[in-house]
């Protein structure tokens, strides 16, 4: 029976990896191939044969009819919608199945309060994540390491992202910014999306990398941070890692190449002396507790994370943001009258110190970020059994909270559909609830990238403003693309205009 299952599921495997497309329709008949290969299908049904504990109660359970794969096709289809038809029907804490997993979501800031203040050992983040981090950013960083370890690498990344950095980055961003819109012209239509995501690899390259690696950034370079973003998607979350996918192959391939482009600017430094007040020199001059130094794979991994962690909710976010500001031709005009009122009416070059006055557009970024997180869903694994709200929730569980979900509850905010900045001239527009707003995390697991993405993406924008009016193209607004991990706007056109000063 076993050599039968290892051969179906080989078979499925072989017809099915000519195909597949990243889809997850072929995502999940790959999946159940996988699993039939392993022998896993028959352990699954053994655990789900297994007599709850009558004494506990368990968070309710959404129904399935389709075996394994419970609700993967309905939550891939239309997640949202999924996830805010469950809160109505089974209220703020729900489970359900996916492709052999139980996931159980988390939803309102009170519900949300068990993940955000867990600690690792309990809800642990790298039995969720370093399946896709670790191929992408390398072994011996982020999820690939003990918590304790990890946690001094980001304080070692914290050190480098100080305002002292920040007000250098201004004027770096914007030159890159103005530098990369030259190619634009006067006039015309283009992919906003892939525009804002090219810009953000050579702004962050350039600020988080330092000089010798951004002026490295050809066309060959950025396509290796391409492949190398491609790691991060359903495929790489859902299927084993040793399967032969096209986009894994890329993803292995541009990993290597991108080190040893590090290693050798690591080398080159190192036998140079000379000293650069950037996060690459932080890296090499740091050490963990015990005093050992960084090795060079160490700094070139937490390079690409530091990287590509951001370069994902930066690019969506500057997105969303230039629709939103399209769409609303007025909100786009005070963005516009407000940099010369906190700038000067001859709009000279950006400072630091001014970006704190760019009240308006702060708001109009929170607000894109209310709407259209770029991180859908926050996941922990249970560890040990976890209770809220007076479930208890197995070890097994993966626990999840949505931001998307959170960021719009019409028990917790007015007029939740609409982009309207102004919300935020309150101190806090969420009716007082910790945890309703929740794009970069929350305590101890809240984003140390948070600061650097407000930087970039409001210089970004300063500049763009002040180069070009938007228009949405035939008053089409981009739906969300739901096929990524990160959801982008489909189809992202815009139209431009240089304006006249």
């Amino acid at each position: 029976m076993a050599v039968r299952i290892f051969e179906v599921g080989s078979s499925l495997i072989e017809n099915t990896m000519e195909k597949m497309g990243d889809n997850l329709t072929s995502m999940i008949l790959v999946t159940t191939a996988s699993i039939l290969t392993l022998g896993y299908f028959s352990k699954h049904i053994y655990k789900q044969l297994q007599p709850p504990d009558k004494t506990l109660k368990y968070p309710p359970r959404i129904p399935s009819s389709i075996p394994f794969l419970g609700h993967a096709i309905a939550f891939g289809k239309s997640p949202i919608d999924f996830l805010e038809n469950a809160y109505e029907k089974y209220g703020p804490v729900f489970s359900f199945t996916m492709v052999g997993k139980t996931f159980t979501y988390l939803l309102g800031s009170d519900a949300a309060t068990l993940m955000f203040n867990s600690k690792n050992e309990d809800l642990n983040a790298e039995d969720v994540y370093s399946r896709l981090t670790t191929p992408v950013f390398g072994k011996g960083v982020a999820y690939d390491v003990p918590n304790p370890i990890f946690l001094e690498q980001k304080k070692m990344l914290k050190t480098g992202l100080n305002i002292s950095h920040f007000k250098q980055h201004v004027t770096i961003i914007e030159e890159e910014t103005r530098e990369y819109f030259t190619r634009w012209g006067d006039s015309g239509e283009k992919n906003l999306f892939e525009a804002l995501s090219e810009l953000i690899i050579l702004t962050a390259s350039r600020c988080l990398h330092g000089k010798e690696i951004r002026s490295m950034l050809d066309e060959k370079v950025a396509q290796l941070y391409a492949d190398l973003d491609g790691g991060f998607s359903h495929a790489a979350w859902l299927l084993p890692g040793w399967l032969p996918l096209p986009s894994f192959r890329r993803r292995d391939r541009a990993h290597v190449e991108i080190k040893n482009i590090f290693y050798k600017v690591i080398q080159r430094r190192r036998e140079s002396g000379e000293k650069e007040d950037d996060i690459l020199q932080t890296l090499m001059d740091a050490t963990y507790k015990t005093g050992k130094p960084l090795s060079d794979s160490e700094i070139a991994g937490m390079l690409i994370g530091l990287l590509l962690a951001g370069q994902h909710t930066s690019s969506t976010t500057s997105s969303w943001l230039g629709f939103f500001l399209s769409r609303d031709k007025a909100l786009q005009d005070r963005c516009y009258a407000e940099q010369k009122a906190a700038c000067g009416g001859n709009l000279p070059p950006l400072e630091y110190d001014q970006l704190k006055d760019l009240t308006f557009l702060d708001h109009c970024l929170k607000e894109t970020l209310r709407l259209r997180p770029p991180i859908m869903t926050m996941m922990r694994m249970a560890r040990s059994p976890q209770t809220i709200a007076g479930y208890s929730i197995p070890a097994g569980h993966q626990v999840c909270v949505s931001p998307t979900v959170n960021h719009r509850l019409s028990d917790t905010w007015e007029e939740r559909l609409d982009f309207n900045p102004d919300r935020y001239l309150n101190e806090n527009p969420a009716a007082g609830e910790k945890f309703a707003y929740v794009p970069f995390g929350a305590g101890r697991h809240r984003c140390i990238g948070e600061n650097f993405a407000y930087v970039q993406i409001k210089t970004i924008w300063s500049t763009m403003l002040r180069l070009y009016e938007f228009d949405l193209v035939d008053g089409y607004f981009p739906t969300v693309n739901y096929t990524t991990m990160i959801h982008t706007p489909t189809n992202p056109l815009i139209k431009y205009k240089r304006r006249q000063h």
